[in-house]
Parts: structure tokens; sequence; C-alpha cells
């Protein structure tokens, strides 16, 4: 379990990725843990070297008796970060996450390269914290637990229920009362809006439409106003927004830390097309006398510009096109993806899913041809059918 000694307490992380990406630190909220950003390291982790820790305090980390200071719990970053071998880093935190971000962007820029500052503040005030630190040493964390909650979510989420909402409330119920109350106290005497014009590095702003625990009037907007050259995105999410809005916050994320590049959509279109459709096929087709012009045109922007968009995978795009081909007729297309699929990130599975869904929108006639051709392909037993 990758646990280490940070300064006084304790300190849980996990790392996701290959180690030779781009480091990407996440950063929990208030009464949250790492499990937060389960979500969103799944789909970072083929892109960076994802790193998220439970803040002191919180989740499997040490907590320490006393109130924190914000400089603090950045201190504990740099710490990790020097730790896990990583000199540079991206930084995307959520609430007090999102104030350890900019503290970290203003008093260590060398190793920041780039901020998410999602659903948080510069100063956020400090009667609701003292408040809240006061009750859960009085009375612990159930005290507290509703009314966060009725933050956390919108309404209308928190009545739809779901593992997400369990998941949180647990978390948020199993947090060490003394660690929560230190992080109430960093929150409450955080003031950063002198340090905003100290932050230099590229900055994105995710704000929750619905967020009443830090709404976008006098707390994003003072984001956006002392870091005027920040990307602002608007959610439509309460103050968990990246657990509200898991696909709509991750593609943010991506499309923030992975601008297009366009010198580069040949190559990396030509090495996902090898991926997808396997290399004897690739070289055969780009062997072909008959347009090389075509050749290069579909797989600069079919294969280098879409395939290669971060907001679905590799596998969800493979589905797409079996069900598109599938209600359009075009066996051979479907035909080529059933044979590659198989062969790499389908399994039979997968395909009855999407033929019995053509079944019902494209007509019992295009599922049963497809079961057909998909049959022909298919190379793995049976298992009884």
């Amino acid at each position: 379990m990758p646990v280490f000694q940070n300064g006084p307490a304790r300190c849980f992380y996990r790392v996701h990725g290959a180690d030779d990406k781009p480091a990407l630190l996440l950063s929990h909220s208030l009464g949250q843990d790492h499990g937060m950003w389960d979500a969103q390291a799944e789909a970072l982790a083929p892109h960076f070297r994802v790193v998220r820790y439970d803040i002191r305090g919180h989740g499997a980390s040490g907590a320490t008796v006393g109130d924190y200071a914000l400089a603090d719990l950045g201190e504990d970053v740099l710490r990790l970060a020097d730790e896990a071998g990583i000199a540079h880093f991206a930084f995307c935190g959520l609430s007090l996450g999102g104030m350890i971000a900019q503290w970290l962007a203003a008093h260590a820029p060398s190793r920041v390269t780039a901020i998410v500052l999602a659903n948080t503040s510069p100063h956020p005030g400090s009667e609701r914290m003292e408040r809240r630190r006061q009750t859960v040493l009085t009375n612990g964390m159930s005290a507290v637990a509703d009314e966060v909650m009725g933050r956390f979510f919108s309404p209308a989420r928190l009545a739809e229920g779901g593992p997400a909402i369990a998941e949180a409330r647990r978390t948020l119920l199993a947090t060490d009362p003394v660690g929560y109350a230190g992080a109430c106290a960093a929150v409450r005497d955080t003031d950063l809006t002198r340090w905003l014009p100290r932050i230099q590095c590229p900055t994105l702003i995710i704000d929750g439409e619905y967020d009443v625990s830090l709404p976008w009037q006098g707390h994003g907007d003072a984001l956006a106003a002392g870091l005027p050259h920040a990307i602002v995105v608007r959610l439509a999410a309460a103050h968990l927004s990246n657990l509200e809005r898991p696909r709509s916050f991750t593609a943010a994320l991506l499309r923030f830390l992975q601008p297009a590049q366009e010198p580069e959509t040949y190559a990396n279109g030509l090495q996902v097309r090898r991926r997808v459709l396997g290399a004897a096929h690739v070289d055969r087709a780009s062997a072909s006398t008959v347009s090389a012009a075509f050749q290069e045109l579909i797989t600069r922007y079919a294969w280098g510009s879409i395939w290669t968009r971060p907001g679905l995978d590799i596998r969800t795009r493979r589905l797409l096109v079996l069900g598109m081909t599938a209600a359009l007729g075009r066996w051979e297309e479907f035909r080529l993806h059933v044979r590659t699929g198989l062969a790499s990130e389908l399994e039979w599975c997968d395909l009855e899913e999407v033929l019995l869904q053509a079944a019902i929108y494209a007509g019992v006639p295009v599922a049963n041809t497809g079961f057909h051709h998909a049959a022909s392909e298919r190379t793995e037993p049976s298992a009884g059918l």
C-alpha cells in the first residue's frame, strides 16, 4: 500500500498510468477522499501518470491534532511529489483541493505546469467553516452529514440516489472528526486573493451552476477576475461536480490538458488505426495504388481527429461503429471490426448487446444478418450456446 510519512502525518496515495506520462495530481474536497476521483482516474490513466491522494486528516492519511493551514496542505503535496519522483505536475483540485492548487501555483510555480480549480474560491469565508469545525469536534460527523450532502449534490441528484451518493455519504461519515475539523480551519483561514496575480500557469476554472456551497457569484467570478486568462467551464452540477457530471468534467479536463496538436494528427491517427484494425490490414491498405491521398485523408481525419478524441475510449467507439455499420448494412466494414475487435478489446457478449440493440432500433432482419456475419468471424468457444 503506497503510504509514507509525509511530515507530521502519514500520507496514502495511488498511482495510475505509465510512469513516462505527464504527471497529474488529483486533490479531493473537504469530507471526501481519493475515491471521489475513481471515474476520472480510469479515463485519464491512458494519457497521464495520475496520482490521487488523501488530504491530511482524510481517508487513509493521518490526522494531526489542531488547526491546519493551507500552507501545511500545500507542503504535503510537494513532499508527496518528491516521494513519487515527480519534478513537475499538473494539479486538479476540487473545493479544498482547489485552494491547495492555488497555493501551489503561487508558491511553487516551478513545479506546477497547469492547474484546474473546480468548485472552489480564493476566499471562501469563515463563519460557516468555524461553526462546522466546532460541531464535528463536539458531536461527530453525523451531526453535519445531512447539511453537507445537501451542498455536495443538487436536490434532483440527491433524490435520485445511486452508488455515487451512497459512497460520498459513507466517506463523509467515516472521516476522522479531528482531521475534518483541522481542514475546516484551513478553509476558514484561506484568503488567496492577493496571491492570484502570482499564478502564471495555464488555468481552468470549473463551476457548478447549482453549487450553493461555493457559488459562482463571490467565488468563481473572483477567480476569473483574478486570473483573467483562465478558461471557464460551467457544468450543470452542485459542489461535487466531478461526481454529478463525471463525463463532462473529464472531457473538460482532457480538452484543457491535451489541446489539439495538428502536426501530430497523422502520426497519432496511424497509430490508432494500426491498433484498431491491425498492422497487416493497414499496411495493405496503405500500399494500395488506388489513391495514396485517400489513405492519408482517412488516417489524418477519421483516425487522427475522431478516433483519437479522448471523450470516448476505443472500445466504445468500436461498439458505435458496429451498431452504425450494421444499421446501414455496411457488412464488410462490420465484419472487419468484429474480427479485429474480438482479437483485442471486445468479447462476444459485447457483440450480442450491440445487435440486440440493433434489433430494436434498426430491425430484426439487421440483427439476424449481423449475428450470422459476427458468428463467421468468431474464434472463441460458444460456451454451450
